[in-house]
């Protein structure tokens, strides 16, 4: 990985989903604009906040789609995660860097 760039592997499908009522979402079903999570494979060595492991947040309308080794991933650069769920914060913090 080159300068501030992350590559990521998205953790869900974009198939169906399912309410916390139990109501199956179809994948054609209309939505307004979401964000998505993933988990960073790789990091640059301009990045500052993200590390490999970490969850990040970030727009789905913003990527760059790579295919190595038959396997999808997202490239991003660092100023387009929104957040970065990480488990080497304080005990009573909530993981989150906003």
């Amino acid at each position: 990985m080159l300068h501030d760039r992350v590559l990521v592997r998205q953790d869900g499908g974009e198939g169906e989903r399912r309410s916390t009522a139990g109501i199956v979402i179809p994948a054609t079903a209309s939505m307004g604009r979401r964000l998505s999570w993933a988990t960073a494979v790789g990091v640059g060595p301009n990045v500052r906040s993200i590390v490999v492991g970490d969850r990040v947040l970030f727009d789905p309308d913003d990527r760059s789609e790579v295919e190595l080794h038959g396997k999808e991933y997202v490239l991003l650069r660092e100023r387009d995660v929104h957040a970065v769920a990480a488990t080497r914060v304080e005990p009573d913090g909530t993981g989150l860097y906003l």
